[in-house]
Order: structure tokens, then sequence, then C-alpha cells
């Protein structure tokens, strides 16, 4: 238990932190997850519509720290190979 003041506004504040990266990660993943699909179904064309959202959304999170920049940077660099 927090005894202090600022130690209880922060057990607050990190539970908000941990509830806003839980998402971002899950919208990380289902990103990578459509992607696969995507490939895996070979329709070119909404793979081609849907590759630009698809980096937007992995550098948003690797932006936020969810997902280190390099991490992300890889996955989109070897999905692009794969299309």
């Amino acid at each position: 238990m927090p005894n202090t003041k600022s130690a209880i506004r922060r057990v607050r504040r990190v539970k908000k932190q941990t509830q806003t990266n839980r998402i971002r990660k899950s919208k990380y993943k289902n990103a990578i997850k459509q992607m696969e699909m995507l490939i895996k179904s070979k329709d070119n064309a909404k793979i081609k519509n849907y590759f630009p959202k698809f980096q937007s959304i992995l550098m948003q999170v690797a932006k936020s720290g969810v997902v280190n920049k390099k991490t992300a940077s890889r996955k989109i660099s070897r999905i692009s190979k794969k299309i």
C-alpha cells in the first residue's frame, strides 16, 4: 500500500498508463495479424490499401514507447519484403 500522497497519485497514474499501453499493444498485434491474413489471401488490392495504415499504426505505437522503434521498423521491413 502506498503511504504518501504522491505515491497514491502515482498508483492511479500507473493504472491509467497500463490500460492505455494495453490498448496500444493490442492495436499493434491486430495490425500485424490483419496484414498477415491479407498476405495469405493474396489480395493485392487490399494489401496496397492497408499497408500505409499498417505502417502508421506500428510507428504510432513505437513513438509512444510501447514497442521499440527498431522492432516496429523491422516488422514493417519484413512485411514489405513479403508483398
